[in-house]
């Protein structure tokens, strides 16, 4: 039998399945006697002392092991800690009476219920710490022991549901030959392990579970998203021989990370890097990268009961900064709206969420939420080479509005006699309106990026987090091609700097056409920078222009992915 998934983390394994079921606490509804309120609110203090202590435990475990993993736990303990939660709790437990362990776990499944219905996979993947805060709670108000994988013996293929931080705490590499799960996906917590610790892991098998058993032989092929359960000796025999060269390849990959990015004929190619926060773990890439071609902002607005202040953004935003020094950092204002729910702000609940209150259109909705943003923006901009980008933009008005607001928060930070840079301000490239008026565009600002995952589902009309429509998400579209094309002229005409955000921004099979077209400035994930570089080195400008004339002609994205 062969399971389908989503690749999480690259890598070939064949070895036993071991079953991973962790025990979860679901309480009854309970309406306590009354009298009895005070003990179960101090029982709920207590307990959430331990959590606390069990929290900070496992960090200083991991801050030597792995820093990234501890980081996780200390977003753990703010949970345990976040005000809006343990206002609720403690109300729910003296005013309605509710049995302690209920209130805990409908309390979480209320802010649970908030970010899970997000499409976006950023903020749906936080929910997996929430859920694990929630279930570490219910097991210490029960006295239970807790478990986790730390304690495998031999190695094996671990098959979850879903893995959380705490499952796994203290987990061996050397004991783990893949992951496989059946929730998760590419930016949750497993595909972070699984990356950081070079496991070979498949997210979202639908059914796992149900068709796995401890101790059968599975072959995982990470790199196609596939596993074959009790495989032929010729098919184990076969993916052996394919883990010996992915091994070497990656390998070879690695000598190319520290090298400029250039192609074969000698031509730059500027390779930038994607980070979503500012831990030191994200910043020790920019030793091996051009610039952050999207700093994403959003996680400083997320899993907490307050909006982060001017000094907050402040600091994390000069941190990056610094550790770029003079490379540009594109820093996006943030984006979030309609399907990117966060805790601390009341948005309405929309129908048609990619279509509505989101990016620059809830900065314009919230302008002192936004001009929040904009101050600590310029005053970080004095602290090295900060590029102000704006998100779903649709229009010229849309650019002068956010222009307007932008000076108005420079008068406010004159009147205040703060000190402030003058960053350069640019847009995404992601609505078609704008990119079809590409060339008015240039004239009203100073850069663009292309985020090509928005571009490609609105061009295609498909959203791309529902599955049952994912065929129609084409991002070899010949549209797709004819919109970078022009909007890439567009800059050049304007000598106006451009670049690419997006998930095709990584894809090696893109990369070649891409240049083809005029692209030098790439932006990615860390973990795609070696892959790039090396493609990079192998490609010339003159063969990269062939082959895009080629793909401009063809009428279908069969065709073109079939030419690249």
């Amino acid at each position: 039998m062969i399971l389908q998934g989503k690749s999480a983390a690259p890598g070939i394994a064949v070895g036993g399945i071991f079953i991973y079921n962790k025990k979860y606490n679901i309480p009854p509804e309970t309406v306590i006697k009354p009298g009895q309120e005070q003990s179960h609110l101090d029982k709920y203090v207590s307990i959430k002392r331990k959590a606390l202590d069990e929290l900070e435990r496992i960090r200083l475990s991991m801050l030597v092991v792995d820093p990234k993993k501890a980081d996780i736990f200390d977003a753990q303990k703010e949970i345990v800690e976040d005000i809006i939660i343990n206002e609720e709790i403690p109300a729910r437990i003296m005013n309605e009476r509710w049995a302690g362990d209920w209130a805990i776990y409908q309390v979480y499944e209320t802010v649970l219920g908030v970010l899970r219905q997000t499409s976006d996979p950023l903020i749906a993947d936080r929910a997996a710490d929430f859920d694990d805060v929630r279930a570490l709670l219910l097991r210490l108000w029960y006295g239970q022991k807790a478990s986790n994988l730390s304690e495998l013996k031999d190695p094996v293929i671990i098959a979850a549901r879903e893995l959380l931080p705490s499952d796994t705490a203290g987990l061996k590499k050397d004991m783990v030959l893949a992951l496989l799960t059946e929730l998760g996906g590419v930016t949750s917590h497993t595909a972070i392990i699984a990356k950081s610790f070079g496991i070979p892991a498949i997210l979202g098998i639908d059914g796992l579970l149900g068709y796995v058993k401890q101790g059968q032989t599975a072959a995982v092929n990470a790199e196609e998203g596939t596993v074959i359960l009790d495989p032929e000796e010729n098919v184990t025999a076969d993916l052996i021989s394919k883990n010996g060269v992915f091994r070497k390849e990656r390998k070879d990959a690695e000598a190319f990370l520290k090298k400029e990015g250039r192609t074969l004929c000698g031509e730059k190619i500027d390779i930038g890097l994607n980070i979503s926060s500012s831990n030191d773990d994200e910043l020790k890439a920019a030793n091996y990268s051009d610039s952050v071609g999207l700093f994403r902002t959003e996680f400083l607005y997320m899993g907490r009961s307050t909006l982060p202040d001017e000094e907050e953004q402040f600091s994390v935003y000069k941190k990056v900064l610094q550790a770029f020094g003079d490379k540009p950092v594109i820093l996006r204002s943030m984006d979030i709206g309609g399907d990117k729910q966060v805790t601390n702000l009341e948005l309405n609940r929309e129908d048609n969420p990619f279509l509505g209150v989101r990016g620059i259109r809830l900065c314009f909705s919230r302008p002192e939420i936004f001009k929040t943003q904009v101050r600590a923006s310029l005053r970080a901009s004095l602290h090295g080479n900060l590029w102000f980008m704006l998100p779903m933009i649709t229009s010229i008005d849309d650019i002068r509005r956010a222009k307007e607001i932008i000076e108005e928060a420079k008068m406010e930070l004159k009147n205040k006699k703060a000190k402030f840079g003058e960053p350069k301000i640019g847009i995404m490239i992601e609505v078609p309106g704008i990119a079809q008026i590409a060339s008015l565009a240039a004239k009203e600002i100073d850069f663009a990026s292309i985020g090509s995952n928005d571009l490609c589902q609105y061009l295609c009309a498909a959203d791309r987090t529902n599955s049952e429509v994912e065929s129609y998400y084409q991002p070899f579209h010949p549209a797709m091609l004819s919109v970078i094309k022009e909007t890439i002229n567009a800059f050049s005409s304007a000598a106006k700097p451009l670049s690419i955000c997006g998930e095709l921004g990584s894809d090696l099979k893109a990369l070649p056409v891409l240049i083809g077209l005029g692209l030098r400035k790439f932006s990615m994930g860390a973990a795609s920078i070696a892959d790039v570089k090396r493609k990079v080195s192998q490609i010339t400008i003159k063969q990269c222009e062939e082959l895009s004339k080629k793909a401009l002609d063809l009428p279908t994205a069969k065709e073109i992915e079939e030419l690249l």
